[in-house]
């Protein structure tokens, strides 16, 4: 005799993968209260960005430009608009909601590097990872993964201080895309380095995308702008013109 029957069992759910645009912008607005009135940093921006673009930011100091990044990135949760990344509606979630997809989907990458002093190189790499729920064996061989690939195994154990600007850049980038993000966001990445290091960091972006991440970079130079697939033009907090 059987136990239980199966004929009246609900059919299992099918879960449908997303297929949307990976980020959309509606109407996206920023400003604050001034003596003479309200002033705009953002207006009305809308855009859509597809999975695996390579999207440049440009535009004159006070145009916007970091501002957005910082928006997209969900460091920002002062602005009016809608914003859509993966189909949910950041707009409306929580900040701590918007923290944790920010840990799950971006990686950052910064003109001053924003590497902890007191940490060495393998130590900076790891921190991403200690917000994450991976095992301790997890995190070193993902580190020592890390380390390899960017050829910074004999640096490991030493501190930021120890390196010139292109080396502590490096680590930003390595320890922008450890976990393996969907989107790097980089805010004028080689604003700090010498040309040929620039370029260095430049390529490794452009070998990033093609391996499918999406990068969404803020710069003023019109030649690494080229590296991206579409250029945006800010103008005054405005979107006033688009390449690509």
């Amino acid at each position: 005799m059987a136990f239980f029957s199966t004929s009246n069992r609900p059919a299992p759910v099918e879960t449908v993968p997303y297929t949307g645009p990976l980020m959309q912008l509606r109407n996206v607005e920023k400003s604050f209260d001034t003596a003479a009135g309200r002033s705009f940093v953002l207006r009305r921006i809308s855009a859509d960005i597809s999975p695996g673009e390579f999207i440049s930011i440009m535009g004159p100091s006070g145009a916007g430009k970091s501002t957005l990044l910082s928006i997209i990135g969900m460091l920002d949760s002062s602005w009016n608009g809608e914003f859509y990344l993966l189909g949910q509606a950041v707009h409306a979630l929580p900040q701590k909601q918007r923290v944790a997809l920010n840990k799950q989907h971006v990686g950052f990458v910064f003109q001053q590097y924003h590497l902890i002093d007191d940490l060495t190189v393998a130590e900076n790499l790891d921190m991403p990872l200690s917000y994450r729920n991976f095992k301790k064996s997890e995190r070193e061989a993902m580190v020592a993964d890390t380390l390899d690939k960017f050829g910074m195994v004999a640096k490991k154990d030493l501190y930021p201080r120890q390196l010139s600007g292109g080396q502590q850049q490096l680590v930003g980038v390595a320890r922008a895309i450890i976990a393996s993000p969907k989107i790097i966001l980089a805010d004028e990445p080689t604003g700090n380095l010498h040309s040929s290091q620039g370029r260095e960091i430049m390529e490794l972006f452009q070998k990033l995308n093609d391996a499918g991440t999406t990068i969404i970079q803020v710069t003023h130079s019109e030649e690494y702008a080229k590296f991206g697939k579409r250029i945006f033009e800010l103008r005054d907090g405005w979107i006033s013109g688009e390449e690509g």
